[in-house]
């Protein structure tokens, strides 16, 4: 089973949407733009938020088993992805590649 890289490649936010339909709350995503987890298979990075690992482990998991090519040929790099976590207010967009190195 293959290692599996994530990256934080862009995270946005949609005030308005948060103003029309979002109760307050006092912890949003913690995630930034460049962070990096080294996935080891299918367990979830330490400290990886676990709303966007929903998102993305059937990505992580099907390239940690020598898996992709997702959609037939979407991302030039068969064996990746890129995956935005569920928060339609602050969506983080995560790339996921697999490594050479074996877990």
């Amino acid at each position: 089973m293959k290692k599996v890289r994530i990256t934080a490649i862009r995270k946005t936010s949609y005030p308005d949407l948060m103003a029309k339909y979002e109760n307050p709350i006092r912890h949003t995503c913690d995630v930034e733009e460049g962070q990096v987890w080294i996935a080891n298979g299918w367990e979830k990075p330490d400290g990886f938020c676990d709303s966007a690992w929903d998102s993305i482990s059937a990505f992580v998991m099907t390239l940690a088993h020598g898996g992709g090519n997702f959609y037939d040929g979407w991302m030039k790099d068969p064996k990746s992805a890129m995956i935005s976590c569920n928060d339609g207010f602050r969506p983080v967009s995560f790339y996921i590649e697999a490594l050479e190195e074996e877990v």
